[in-house]
């Protein structure tokens, strides 16, 4: 069964999938192809696996931990499928992942791996976006890097039932195959995800892990349409644009183009990929705002 929210009649709607049509449940039906369609599900928390997929790892030339790691997005970066995706106009590393979403179903802490399944309402299709203009300050949190306003649309419906075992994923830009993986080179399942999350962290009803992604995430431009297929969960589909006004250069961390952030945003394509880790920055070379910090060391 798949799920969808959408906006109906000025509402929000649950409806499920029949054919081509949505069906509220009293029986309105709107066709899917012209929804307007909201997140399938409302998380307290977006929580997103590092590395996964061994083509990723393979890609970077680096070496998997001994086990995963992983960052938060805010729900304010949350986004639904035929949305906007907006890079900052003073920006020009936003890059796709495209991912699979784990959706939890009931409250999840010190749950055992043999459970996990139990745990999980379904899965979505999550379109991981990061802003990597920002790696040089976020790289450890990627708080600004991965959890900017629009950049996490996930959709374009809640699957039940789904198994996740040997299932295609494919991320295209205006029709071209950038990404073909699938769920078979993921390093950590699924249920080892949630399983492991739920150790520490109280993972509620709602609540969406995002699992991984393939190789080859590039940055994208103002005007491309971006499509996340996964075998048996659908098409995510977004479009970029360009935002109204620059990041401010006020306050805060300012986007930049060094070897760490030209280094994560072209993957195998960086010039020195293979021959050696990216050079850092002196902070005296990252642009400052204009109110500079009050002491100096």
């Amino acid at each position: 069964m798949e799920y969808r929210r959408v906006l109906l009649d000025g509402n929000t709607v649950d409806v499920v999938v029949d054919g081509d049509s949505l069906v509220a449940r009293d029986g309105r039906r709107v066709e899917a192809a012209t929804a307007v369609h909201l997140p399938p599900v409302s998380p307290t928390k977006i929580i997103c696996c590092h590395l996964n997929h061994i083509s990723r790892v393979r890609e970077f030339g680096v070496e998997l931990p001994p086990a995963p790691t992983y960052f938060h997005k805010p729900i304010s970066a949350l986004n639904s499928h035929g949305a906007a995706v907006v890079r900052p106009s003073n920006c020009h590393y936003l890059n796709f992942e495209g991912e699979i979403a784990i959706v939890i179903g009931r409250t999840a802490r010190n749950i055992s791996l043999g459970d996990a399944a139990h745990y999980i309402a379904g899965y979505t299709i999550a379109n991981d976006y990061g802003l990597h203009d920002f790696r040089d300050t976020d790289a450890g949190s990627m708080l600004r890097v991965k959890g900017a306003d629009t950049l996490c649309p996930i959709g374009p419906g809640l699957v039940t039932d789904w198994d996740f075992a040997n299932k295609t994923m494919r991320t295209t830009v205006n029709g071209e195959v950038k990404q073909d993986g699938s769920t078979d080179e993921m390093a950590w399942d699924m249920h080892y995800l949630v399983t492991d999350l739920a150790r520490l962290i109280t993972l509620v009803p709602g609540d969406i892990i995002l699992s991984g992604t393939p190789a080859v995430s590039r940055p994208v431009q103002p005007g491309d349409s971006v499509s996340v297929e996964v075998e048996g969960l659908g098409v995510l589909t977004n479009h970029i644009v360009e935002g109204p006004t620059p990041v401010s250069d006020e306050v805060g961390a300012q986007p930049t183009a060094t070897e760490e952030v030209l280094s994560t945003a072209l993957g195998a394509e960086w010039e020195f990929r293979g021959q050696r880790r990216p050079l850092p920055t002196a902070r005296d070379q990252l642009p400052y705002p204009q109110v500079r910090p009050r002491f100096q060391s």
